[in-house]
């Protein structure tokens, strides 16, 4: 069981949320017919700005805090990774927008930062979990995109809700995060996604 929940919280992290959600949204919307290149361009992309660049950024932060003897720099200090964050993400879509890429498309990043951001916020008062608002920002960009899009999102919304209950146990039996801090950043996530996206594509 703990090597389980290990192996969903270790898979299921912010950073990861963006990429599945274009990998979803290339699928199960009619934007499958779009060229494979186009779509891998996208998904490289996004990959490129919201895991690598900043994996290597907070890496790099990590090792200058650690050749100045302070290896929890980053801990002491945990605004610079949210930083580091949202700024890797502003610039992915910079780049989308300088390429026309279309709003629902760019909607994705934009509710993914928006929730982040909500988070930070929320956390100055009340701690929150950010990996299970991901899991959140899942289910409510599936009914956006849904709505958006006229297709069934059923099973779809079954395993994004099976898989963001899994997420939400492993985080609680880990002790990494409380009942009420895993509720309350699944329903930001919900929330965010349900009515950023909605609202992001009718103000761009």
């Amino acid at each position: 069981m703990k090597t389980i929940a290990q192996l969903l919280v270790a898979v299921f992290r912010p950073d990861f949320y963006p990429l599945v959600g274009y990998t979803l949204l290339f699928t199960l919307s009619y934007l499958h017919i779009l060229p494979w290149q186009f779509k891998m361009w996208v998904l490289s992309t996004v990959c490129l700005f919201t895991i690598l660049l900043p994996f290597l950024l907070i890496w790099t932060a990590r090792e200058i805090g650690r050749l100045s003897g302070n290896d929890k720099y980053l801990q002491q200090h945990h605004y610079i990774v949210y930083a580091i964050n949202i700024i890797c993400y502003v610039c992915c879509m910079y780049v989308f927008s300088d390429l026309y890429i279309p709003s629902f498309m760019s909607a994705i990043l934009a509710v993914s930062l928006m929730v982040q951001c909500v988070c930070v916020v929320i956390g100055i008062w009340h701690k929150v979990s950010m990996p299970c608002a991901g899991t959140g920002l899942l289910i409510g960009s599936l009914l956006s995109y849904s709505y958006i899009f006229s297709f069934n999102p059923t099973w779809w919304l079954c395993a994004s809700i099976i898989l963001s209950g899994a997420v939400m146990s492993s985080h609680m039996y880990l002790s990494r995060s409380t009942m009420k801090e895993a509720m309350s950043g699944t329903l930001i996530g919900i929330l965010c996604g349900a009515v950023g996206i909605n609202m992001y594509i009718r103000l761009i």
